[in-house]
């Protein structure tokens, strides 16, 4: 994953030492309540764990979220303050492999109830190219084996869970039994929120598996190879300009190959991102003759999202997939 501009170990040692030693005692595995409403203190590393807790968590918690709307979830520093604020957390909600800072001082925070989005379901690893086997894509239900499941935090593993409903759905399931495990007077509530939830991301998965079974190509170029586990589990060929960091410069030679590639597989658009750069993507579709179009990876909700929340992006997204790649 990206590390790029992180806050050195030593330095997050330091402000975590002096903002978190006298509130870590306020963390305990029932809501300390720091806010004295009686709602649960939920703090969340990002947007897709956000959402997580505001649909299971409702009007028992409080969410707050470390990354703040247009900034690019990789690159986030926190300062002592936010360091200091996580210790005061009844439960944190984090995808390790996302965001090195914040991995780093969630383990010093003292905060009983974390939670690790990437212990609920498999991780694989993903490069710039995903499934990309010139005619032979739609194997996505292929051994498992085949794809490298790693342990998590391995290097080379892909974090972007969220953008397969499915994976995203096991997750759910597990953030429930934890809201559940931290604030269990309530704990009906939190699955039967559960529940709802992955009832809807259940449908989310029907419309993308219906909308994409049949297409003239199943190739799509994108700046961020975010995408690889969208493009498994519907069979499609995701092409990525960089790799998993969307700020990497591709070499000349990749970006020949996918000039290639576009011809090959009848590729009509090029995806670019809300959150960062489109310029490759720009010259990229300029020298090949292509379209551009935005494909959301939903790390966070700007004014600029097709969507107000993950269920609206996502099916933008869905919208924006089935027009690349003219889906009948």
């Amino acid at each position: 994953m990206n590390v790029r501009r992180l806050i050195p170990a030593t330095a997050l040692a330091s402000a975590t030492v002096l903002g978190l030693t006298a509130l870590t005692a306020c963390s305990s595995s029932s809501a300390a309540d720091k806010d004295g409403d009686g709602k649960l203190n939920v703090t969340a590393s990002f947007y897709p764990m956000q959402f997580l807790a505001q649909e299971i968590g409702g009007d028992h918690v409080s969410v707050d979220t470390l990354t703040k709307p247009g900034v690019e979830p990789h690159d986030l520093e926190l300062s002592p303050k936010q360091t200091a604020f996580l210790g005061e957390s009844d439960v944190i909600l984090y995808l390790k492999g996302i965001q090195p800072a914040v991995d780093d001082a969630i383990g010093q925070s003292g905060v009983q109830n974390t939670v690790d989005a990437a212990k609920l379901t498999k991780l694989e690893k993903h490069g710039t190219g995903v499934g990309h086997d010139h005619g032979h894509a739609g194997e996505e239900h292929a051994d498992e084996e085949e794809h490298g499941h790693e342990s998590e935090g391995e290097a080379g593993t892909d974090p972007h869970i969220w953008l397969d409903p499915v994976k995203y759905a096991e997750v759910a399931e597990g953030v429930g039994k934890a809201l559940e495990k931290a604030d269990p007077d309530h704990a009906a509530s939190y699955e039967k929120n559960t529940k709802a939830l992955v009832k809807k991301l259940d449908a989310l998965n029907t419309k993308f598996a219906d909308g994409l079974k049949d297409t003239t190509s199943k190739t799509f170029i994108t700046t961020h190879s975010a995408f690889g586990y969208l493009a498994e589990r519907y069979g499609l060929d995701q092409e990525g300009i960089s790799g998993v960091d969307p700020e990497s410069d591709p070499s000349p030679a990749r970006i020949k190959e996918l000039q290639d590639i576009a011809k090959e597989d009848k590729v009509s658009t090029v995806f670019f991102e809300t959150l960062a750069s489109d310029k490759t993507a720009g010259t990229l579709a300029d020298d090949a003759g292509l379209k551009t179009d935005v494909l959301d990876p939903l790390e966070g909700i700007t004014d600029k999202s097709k969507g107000d929340d993950y269920i609206g992006v996502m099916e933008s997204n869905l919208a924006a997939l089935k027009k690349a790649l003219g889906a009948k």
